[in-house]
């Protein structure tokens, strides 16, 4: 019995060590390891809707794959604010697919990928949003993210997405200090304006200018424009522009008398 339990705790050690992930080592290259390193940093988080019938539905969704193949998310907000965390936040979790944010073209390996639990046309719960500010505060101090790069799955995948869609509460993700939205009083901008180079300042990809809009429609607006191919800015939509670009500039646009 002596022996035995003498054994146990070398026999623990060993089970553990066998569920220790090697560094990866080229076998071509004598190994010596260097201390100067560190993990991928994330410097955006993305926003997704799941478009799906349940959390429990999702977290199976996003543990195997969706008809386009393997999907994961790091975190997953439940419709009554549970939230579950599927994968490390300094691990590449396969949330943002193909897109572009600025100047940043492989999102899965720059952001983090929150999705939550909601159908198509459905507001987002009291709870959800309580869980989701909560998370957002911490990953955005503990990561160092900018608390303006919160964005929609659709705002950097405008041809191909729509999520979290038109009902997300943005303006309320931005009272309590994320995410870029205008402050204060819009102005109108000057003769000149391009609200091209407005969206691109922002961080809009620009290869489908109207499924831009419509991407900046469902955020701005609160309007889903669905798949029109002659979507377009208005004035508010100008007025919005003008300000969100000289806050990504750092002069705030301020309106005249």
């Amino acid at each position: 019995m002596r022996r035995f339990l003498l054994l146990l705790p070398a026999c623990l050690l060993a089970a553990s060590c066998a569920h220790v992930e090697a560094p990866s080592r080229n076998p071509l290259a004598e190994w010596v390891p260097s201390p100067n390193l560190d993990q991928r940093r994330p410097v955006v988080i993305v926003i997704h809707a799941t478009e799906q019938a349940s959390a429990q539905q999702s977290l199976d969704t996003l543990r195997t794959a969706n008809r386009h193949g393997p999907v994961s998310s790091h975190y997953l907000v439940g419709d009554d604010g549970r939230l579950y965390q599927l994968v490390a936040d300094s691990e590449r979790a396969w949330h943002a697919g193909g897109g572009r944010w600025g100047t940043l073209t492989d999102l899965n390996s720059t952001s983090i990928g929150i999705e939550i639990d909601n159908e198509v046309g459905e507001p987002f719960t009291e709870a959800q949003l309580a869980t989701l500010l909560r998370l957002l505060d911490d990953l955005t101090s503990r990561l160092s993210i900018p608390k303006t790069q919160v964005i929609a799955h659709a705002d950097l995948a405008p041809t191909r997405k729509r999520d979290p869609g038109a009902l997300f509460p943005w303006q309320r993700l931005a009272d309590a200090g994320y995410g870029l939205w205008p402050r204060g009083e819009l102005a109108d901008p000057p003769a000149g304006f391009d609200p091209w180079l407005a969206m691109a300042a922002i961080g809009y990809p620009l290869e489908d200018r109207a499924a831009a809009v419509r991407a900046f429609h469902r955020h701005y607006r609160g309007r889903d424009d669905g798949d029109d191919p002659q979507a377009a800015f208005d004035a508010e939509d100008l007025r919005i522009l003008h300000a969100l670009a000289a806050q990504r500039s750092g002069t705030d646009a301020v309106a005249t008398p």
